[in-house]
């Protein structure tokens, strides 16, 4: 059984191609990466804004917006959870400061 964020991921893909009328995930593919991009910039903006705030629970809504988001942008890009867990498998047992020295 998929998780969750696979679900999501599949439900993205599927309505890419839907009608703009009808799919807000339709509608913003149909206006392009640069607004899928705009958009995840503005929702991970709102998750700092709501982890400066006095309620750690705000942060939920906006993870979940941003964590989305970023989900249409890679379908968008034609790739997948699935490339940015190998990435992180890649990554496992490094430290930060290592890895980003790597880069």
């Amino acid at each position: 059984m998929a998780d969750l964020l696979d679900r999501l991921e599949a439900t993205i893909r599927e309505r890419r191609a839907g009608d703009p009328d009808a799919s807000y995930v339709a509608r913003l593919t149909a206006r392009g990466r640069a607004a899928i991009a705009q958009k995840v910039g503005e929702e991970a903006v709102e998750t700092v804004i709501a982890a400066l705030g006095a309620d750690p629970a705000a942060i939920v809504p906006e993870a979940a917006d941003l964590v989305f988001h970023l989900l249409v942008l890679l379908a968008d890009a034609c790739l997948s959870l699935d490339d940015v867990r190998t990435e992180l498998a890649r990554r496992e047992g490094l430290s930060g400061l290592e890895e980003k020295a790597a880069r």
